[in-house]
Parts: structure tokens; C-alpha cells; sequence
């Protein structure tokens, strides 16, 4: 399936890194944030990348083009300018296309509609949060449905603190928000092609095309515990670095399964063809 990538955003909360570089480029260990999230898709057989680029496109463009893994030529599609790279489990095709400097994330969608117009399912993502969620349920969970869109629905990164007060200002209480039974969007999507029937001039992808299908009756969603963080603002991208310094990085699935591959070679070829 090929892979929507939202990159277009300024990544404000990250403003120390975002006024040189783009929030995707952000480094990340060794690697951009970004590369850790289509290693991802690349790791469940994904590798068909569409880049919706808005604010510093061309520094996006530029890593990629330059970048030792990219395999020689370009190509074009629908105006748009395509490399191949020598990325994990095979060959990678990026497709960069510039969805507007200030558009929002339904603008963007719907601005790559002809890319993805031959594809009945495609996969899509906000490209800043990172999970070992299992990829193919998602998939299959959306395929068991007359849906027209699905995402994952994770526990927030952080607690936020929901004070109560009296009509005095004396505080009443203080509690987490987190203990209080919140989900919210997790950022990775399942959607059909029909979705594009849904978004209007202007309108932002969770707002008003969300409401229509919710009122269908056709917008789902799976409640995921295992890990996942969003890397919002510096004290994000820390926790993960830790995480990673640490040799505790559980959303870096294509590592463990190199791992397995290296101890067990017959193994792993067993879990490829079964």
C-alpha cells in the first residue's frame, strides 16, 4: 500500500531545531524522525512513500536527494519528482509533492488525491509519532468493516493537570487527565479512497470530514496500550533519545527482527514465507 506522510507542518513546539531544519528532519538518534517512521512501514512490506511537503520543502527534498541510499534517476508523476532508495527490506519509492506552505492536514490529503486515486486502501500518517503497534491489524481491522477510515486511538504522551476550583479561586482538586479514561488520535490511519469524497475546499481532515462519517457511521478506531509517544516538543525527542541511549527503543520493530534474524537465519526465513 502506499504510505501518505504529513511533513508540511512547522513543527512550532519544536521551534529550536525547526527554525534551521524541518520538524522531520529533526535528528533522532542517528537518523531523522522521519526515517524512523517509514522504517516502520518499510518493516510491515510499505515502501511506497508519498511526502506531502509544505514549509521547508526543499531541505526535506534535498536529504533525500542527496542521501547514499538513493539509487540513481528520477522519475515523474503527476508533476511531481520520484527517487527509489536502497532502504530496509528492499527498494523504497518517495514521491515528493508540495501540498501548500500553510495547508492543513485535510488540504494536504486531498492534495495528493492523484496519487493515491489507483490505490482502493492507502495508509496514512501525522509522521511525528512513533509505536511498535502491529501494523496489520490495523489493516485487517479495517477490512472487516464498511469503513471509510480508521486510526489507532493511544493513551496521550503526557498528563495534563484538570483543576477544580470554587466560586472563592480555592482549589478543589487536581487530578490527571490521563487517569481519567482519555484516548486520542494516535495518527495512524487506514482510509479508502472514498475519504476524498469527504473533505471540502478549507477544511481541516478531523473536523468537519470526520463528522460526516462519524454520522455514517463508517469512521473506526482500535484503543492501543502498548507504546507509542509523539514528539511534540524537546522534552519528547529527550524521553526517546533516553529510550534509545538506554537500548530500550521499542518502536524500532526492523531492529528486533534483525536481531532474529542474525541469531536464527532458518527462523526468520520461516516467519517471511508463512
Amino acid at each position: 500500500m502506499r504510505v501518505v506522510l504529513f511533513c508540511g507542518g512547522q513543527g512550532t513546539r519544536l521551534r529550536d531545531f525547526s527554525r534551521e531544519i524541518p520538524k522531520p528532519l529533526v535528528p533522532l538518534g542517528s537518523v531523522p524522525i522521519l526515517t524512523h517512521v517509514m522504517k516502520y512501514y518499510a518493516h510491515h512490506g510499505h515502501r511506497d512513500f508519498v511526502l506531502c511537503l509544505g514549509y521547508k520543502a526543499e531541505s526535506i527534498k534535498k536529504h533525500f536527494m542527496d542521501c547514499p541510499e538513493r539509487l540513481p534517476g528520477v522519475t515523474m508523476e503527476h508533476g511531481a519528482e520520484c527517487i527509489a532508495l536502497a532502504g530496509d527490506g528492499g527498494t523504497w519509492r518517495v514521491t515528493f509533492v508540495d501540498t501548500g506552505l500553510s495547508s492543513n492536514i485535510g488540504q494536504r490529503l486531498k492534495a495528493v488525491e492523484p496519487f493515491v486515486k489507483n490505490e482502493q486502501v492507502f495508509l496514512a500518517n501525522y509522521a511525528d509519532g512513533l509505536s511498535n503497534f502491529p501494523l496489520p491489524r490495523l489493516i485487517e481491522e479495517f477490512e472487516l468493516r464498511n469503513a471509510v477510515g480508521i486510526f489507532l486511538a493511544v493513551r496521550p504522551n503526557t498528563s495534563f493537570h484538570f483543576v477544580r476550583r470554587d466560586v472563592d479561586g480555592r482549589v478543589v482538586s487536581v487530578d490527571d487527565v490521563v487517569k481519567a479514561d482519555a484516548w486520542i488520535n494516535g495518527g495512524y490511519f487506514v482510509f479508502s479512497n472514498e475519504i476524498f469524497n469527504y473533505i471540502r475546499p478549507g477544511e481541516e481532515l478531523v473536523e468537519e470530514p470526520f463528522e460526516r462519517l462519524i454520522g455514517e457511521g463508517r469512521l473506526f478506531t482500535i484503543e492501543y496500550h502498548g507504546f507509542w509517544r509523539c514528539i511534540d516538543t524537546f522534552k519528547d525527542l529527550q524521553a526517546l533519545e533516553n529510550l534509545l541511549s538506554s537500548g530500550s527503543a521499542p518502536w524500532m520493530v526492523w531492529r528486533a527482527a534483525q536481531r532474529i534474524h542474525d541469531l536464527a537465519p532458518d527462523l526468520a526465513q520461516d516467519r517471511v514465507t508463512t
